[in-house]
């Protein structure tokens, strides 16, 4: 069952949140350099592995349980036609979410991960077994005009991502990655990002569902007036969230910082994960040790994100889906980097010569 937690609740959980184990990593890094192989070949490979065993206080960790949370909402503000879908795709998405039929279920089970769906505010009532039905509002507010939430209603949304992480791991989840689905959620996005970073609008909003010229200027437009009618303090992010953030980022601000809590790395999607991203670790600087970035999204608000935060993405593919599918893909890479890291022999062990001849020879 839910647990009611209040905004100092939250602060306290982000008090909890602790550094990396250095110690572990040290033994990570010390078993790198003793892999047969020349140090440093691995690349990022290799820096996963270390991360990660600071993240598990592992020296050589392993990644049994993977799971995708989707969270899923609508929003108010595409009242105002910023995106070239209508609302109703947000509940029509779920649903096939739910049959498996989109692209995270194929992704997630060609990495061997489960996919928990979460409405936290879809504007529809939606009906299915496997759907946990967290829905705390019909959808946000229209942040154009008003408040995009209240604060309990953004409370609850955080506590609905904590809930849900802490009960994945009850279960048996180990590494995490975030999903999204609600059709006005890259507007939401880039008020986010434009008010905590501070920077225009126009820098931070791209064309979403595919937008032409002329309805992206008015995607600028709405954002704008938006943060120019709610005035959100760059200094507090959970004020800028409830004023243009939506239900399911704030679900994911809660699986973030829920999972820096109980030393779960979190693999982060597209732009919508990463301006939860961006919230969680304004509000706890040390929980973005915890975060790995999946891919660079199309969106050109994530770039930025992303090197404020000093996250490097594993993969460039021109993704701009959102669904966690980024994330699911680079799972994959994060276990190849854990296989390598355990299975590989040390010089010793295999027999070979760990001396590097400064004229190598075929």
């Amino acid at each position: 069952m839910e647990q009611r937690i209040s905004l100092q609740d939250i602060y306290h959980l982000t008090s909890t949140v602790q550094p990396l184990d250095t110690e572990a990593m040290a033994e990570a890094r010390s078993r790198q350099q003793v892999l047969t192989k020349p140090p440093g070949s691995l690349g990022r490979l290799e820096e996963l592995a270390i991360q990660i065993a600071g993240i598990r206080r592992q020296a050589i960790p392993t990644l049994k349980q993977k799971t995708v949370i989707v969270m899923a909402a609508d929003h108010g503000v595409t009242s105002e036609g910023v995106s070239a879908y209508p609302s109703a795709v947000t509940s029509q998405m779920v649903y096939n979410f739910l049959r498996g039929g989109a692209a995270i279920n194929a992704l997630a089970r060609q990495a061997g991960a489960q996919v928990v769906i979460v409405d936290v505010g879809v504007a529809t009532e939606i009906h299915h077994p496997a759907l946990l039905d967290r829905k705390i509002a019909s959808g946000t507010r229209n942040m154009a005009t008003e408040p995009a939430m209240t604060q309990a209603q953004m409370i609850a949304a955080i506590n609905t991502g904590i809930d849900v992480l802490n009960a994945q791991v009850a279960q048996g989840t180990e590494l995490v990655a975030t999903g999204d689905m609600g059709i006005g959620n890259t507007t939401a996005s880039s008020a986010i990002t434009a008010a905590l970073l501070q920077v225009p609008v126009a820098n931070v909003t791209g064309r979403g569902t595919g937008l032409n010229d002329e309805q992206l200027a008015h995607k600028v437009q709405v954002i704008e007036q938006a943060l120019a009618i709610n005035v959100p303090a760059a200094h507090n992010p959970l004020d800028v969230l409830m004023k243009v953030g939506g239900l399911e980022i704030a679900g994911l601000v809660g699986v973030m910082l829920a999972a820096a809590a109980q030393r779960i790395p979190v693999v982060i999607d597209g732009f919508i994960s990463g301006a939860a991203a961006l919230i969680a670790a304004t509000l706890c600087p040390i929980a973005s040790q915890y975060f790995i970035a999946g891919h660079i999204s199309v969106e050109q608000g994530h770039a930025l994100i992303l090197k404020h935060l000093g996250l490097t993405p594993l993969l460039t593919l021109h993704l701009r889906l959102g669904e966690g599918t980024g994330a699911a893909l680079a799972m994959n890479i994060i276990e190849g980097a854990l296989h390598a890291h355990r299975e590989m022999l040390t010089f010793a062990e295999a027999g070979v010569s760990g001396e590097v001849h400064p004229n190598p020879v075929d």
